[in-house]
């Protein structure tokens, strides 16, 4: 991604457009531009063909998101999330299987992904860890999105990737939750029920105030855009938030188990 970025920025100055001014033309924003020229955000191909028009470039930008090589490419799921996620005003997740990916440590996502079956080759697990930490940069935002996030107990105490890791993850955890706007609390494992019985899924508004809802399972990916499937897993979620430990608390498990350490 990062030489076809590059080749987009080269396309760009040579036709006299600055990247707000070529946001501008295409209806994008700076920001958008000045990713993907970095490499830091996919190309699309509706895009490519936008954008070889308009800069004259015969072809050559949708040429090369055609060919890009295997290790580059994000299933469209992903890139479809990673969009939405990027932009979003508010996000807020159950998660029962791993620590949400804004939250993770370099190791600790280097980790899950190194457990993947069947496996990633050592490219692709330093290609997804990256981009993983490259999303992080949201939280740092000048507006930041509102956060929200409910956690099981459990993943909180697996030590993925050994103590090191886990302890390294954990300080990164305690930080994180300090940040303003973000929240994270844990659903204690002495409930003896809760609202996340069907797994994990995701809630995100849009800049335009759409609510989307996102699940992901084993062997695919869900977008839920319809007003009362949304509302169903908006209830879901405020449901695990009143079952959960309070912020506070959970900062303050969060603290003992470091103290355990």
């Amino acid at each position: 991604m990062k030489m076809l970025g590059a080749q987009l920025a080269a396309f760009r100055r040579a036709a006299g457009y600055t990247q707000r001014s070529l946001g501008e033309r295409i209806g994008a924003d700076e920001e958008t531009i000045a990713s993907i020229e970095q490499g830091r955000r996919a190309l699309k191909a509706d895009l490519a063909e936008m954008l070889d028009e308009l800069l004259d470039t015969k072809g050559a930008l949708s040429a090369g998101v055609e060919n890009l090589p295997e290790v580059d490419l994000f299933p469209l799921w992903a890139e479809e999330f990673m969009d939405h996620e990027r932009e979003a005003i508010a996000l807020s997740a159950y998660q029962n299987q791993v620590l949400p990916g804004l939250v993770q440590t370099e190791a600790y996502a280097r980790t899950v992904f190194r457990n993947r079956v069947p496996a990633y080759d050592e490219d692709e697990i330093e290609t997804f860890t990256a981009a993983r930490i490259e999303r992080q940069q949201i939280l740092h935002r000048r507006v930041p999105p509102t956060v929200s996030y409910v956690v099981w107990e459990p993943v909180l105490r697996l030590p993925v990737g050994g103590r090191q890791v886990h302890i390294e993850q954990l300080r990164h955890l305690r930080a994180r939750s300090e940040l303003p706007g973000l929240s994270i609390q844990f659903l204690p494992l002495n409930r003896t029920s809760h609202a996340g019985l069907n797994g994990p899924f995701v809630l995100m508004e849009t800049p335009d105030h759409q609510h989307l809802a996102y699940a992901e399972t084993q062997r695919g990916s869900q977008w839920v855009a319809d007003p009362d499937e949304v509302s169903i897993l908006a209830r879901k979620y405020a449901m695990l938030r009143a079952q959960a430990l309070t912020p506070e608390v959970s900062q303050g498990l969060l603290n003992r188990l470091l103290g355990e350490q």
